[in-house]
């Protein structure tokens, strides 16, 4: 993860736990989902950037939320006072599974079965979204990102061919 003065870069796999009212943590969702959570009376919340691979997925994911959960309530945080927000789970390939609607499922389920409310989600769709998230407070800003600026695998380079022996040119 990537800071700055005020910002925390969280990426794909990682969590984040803020306590400090000017931090926020930040994220660049595709098919991802980030479940913001945190609990306002204690100004303690954080991020999880969670994309869950095909197999045994249900298993690392929930084991990634107990992991944040745990986090939280180590810095103060009542689990009966959490709130959450989700983000993310979009569809950014067509004609493959739908990983992002995986994801945003997954998280909904998730959060039900642990009684946490869901205060807002904004999940879905087919564009990335860029998340700022300010833990302390809850406060939450996203903004849909153009699929093209997304970071892609640079294409691959063609490949140069050897000349096998001379060559006779006429």
């Amino acid at each position: 993860m990537s800071r700055s003065a005020d910002s925390i870069y969280v990426p794909q796999g990682r969590f984040e736990v803020i306590d400090t009212p000017s931090v926020y943590v930040t994220a660049v969702l595709g098919s991802c989902v980030a479940a913001c959570l945190w609990d306002e009376a204690v100004q303690v919340g954080g991020m999880n950037h969670l994309l869950l691979p095909p197999e045994a997925a249900n298993e690392s994911g929930v084991n990634l939320m107990e992991l944040l959960i745990n986090e939280l309530l180590k810095k103060g945080a009542r689990r009966n006072h959490l709130k959450v927000k989700l983000f993310g789970g979009a569809r950014m390939i067509n004609g493959i599974s739908d990983i992002g609607l995986r994801n945003a499922e997954f998280a909904k389920e998730f959060f039900g079965f642990e009684n946490i409310d869901i205060i807002s989600e904004s999940l879905g769709g087919d564009k990335a979204r860029r998340i700022q998230f300010w833990p302390a407070s809850g406060k939450a800003r996203m903004r849909f990102v153009a699929n093209d600026t997304i970071e892609k695998p640079a294409p691959p380079r063609p490949k140069v061919v050897e000349p096998a022996g001379d060559i006779d040119l006429f």
